[in-house]
């Protein structure tokens, strides 16, 4: 069924449910109900549906801490603020929870965007942090490249290797390191959350050049769940992984003048 068929049928413009779409706007408790009728879903996936819309439209934290702030990072920001455990894999790069601001505007800085929304992006970053106080479970596992990559130069890269052992000793982070030169795995084929629910089946978030997908399909879910368990397995422990990068971060200041630090 195409977009301006299924608005018709509803009685919306297919605007409006663009907007649902893209994760511009989060639709009401009974338009998901209408669309499940027009669409014959069953009582229970019409149920999960609808609970979902319920806790969408919880108010956005967000919005309120940044003006501004791009939808689509709103709309994961509030994925993230309702999980009860996420785990994030990242091959090359530290994870967006884990990063400084230095860190994150080198990441965030395309050259397309203005100076100002830069800075929006990069304070969405930073406040996206402050879910790592909370009750949330955090496990980070991140490949041994992205302590060597010297995002930003090695000052920066030295106040990112400070923050991650930092964070690193909350109770509710885990950060493990995956070595370099252990074979192949399909980690290798992409980085992804992995975000679970109380009540709310769980979502799997995978990475792409400009963005990402979104899935809460059992088998895909499943899948990823998988490769978690395969880089669980071939990662160090965390007293290991916060050792090695207290020897990069020597490393790295070793090799920077004393006035730089």
């Amino acid at each position: 069924m195409g977009l301006r068929e299924l608005a018709r049928l509803v009685h919306l413009s297919a605007g409006h449910l663009h907007n649902w779409e893209v994760g511009i706007r989060v639709p009401k408790e009974s338009e998901v109900g209408a669309l499940a009728g027009c669409l014959r879903l069953t009582v229970e996936e019409r149920e999960r549906l609808v609970l979902m819309a319920r806790h969408a439209r919880e108010p956005n934290w967000l919005e309120n801490v940044v003006p501004g702030a791009p939808p689509l990072a709103v709309t994961y920001a509030e994925y993230e603020r309702t999980a009860t455990a996420i785990f994030n894999w990242q091959l090359n790069l530290v994870p967006g929870l884990l990063q400084t601001g230095e860190y994150a505007r080198v990441i965030l800085d395309n050259r397309r965007i203005s100076r100002d929304e830069l800075d929006v992006r990069i304070l969405t970053r930073v406040a996206r942090r402050e879910l790592l106080r909370g009750p949330v479970e955090f496990t980070a596992l991140i490949g041994a490249s992205a302590l060597y990559n010297e995002v930003g130069g090695k000052a920066t890269m030295i106040g990112q290797l400070r923050h991650l052992i930092e964070m690193a000793s909350r109770r509710n982070v885990t950060l493990r390191i995956v070595p370099e030169r252990v074979g192949y795995h399909r980690g290798l084929l992409g980085c992804f959350v992995i975000l679970d629910f109380e009540n709310l089946p769980a979502i799997v978030h995978a990475e792409q050049l400009g963005g990402g997908t979104y899935s809460s399909e059992v088998a895909e879910v499943a899948a990823h769940r998988e490769v978690a368990k395969t880089l669980l397995s071939l990662a160090l422990d965390e007293a290991a992984s916060i050792r090695l990068v207290e020897k990069v971060l020597a490393e790295l200041t070793a090799e920077l003048p004393t006035a730089e630090l």
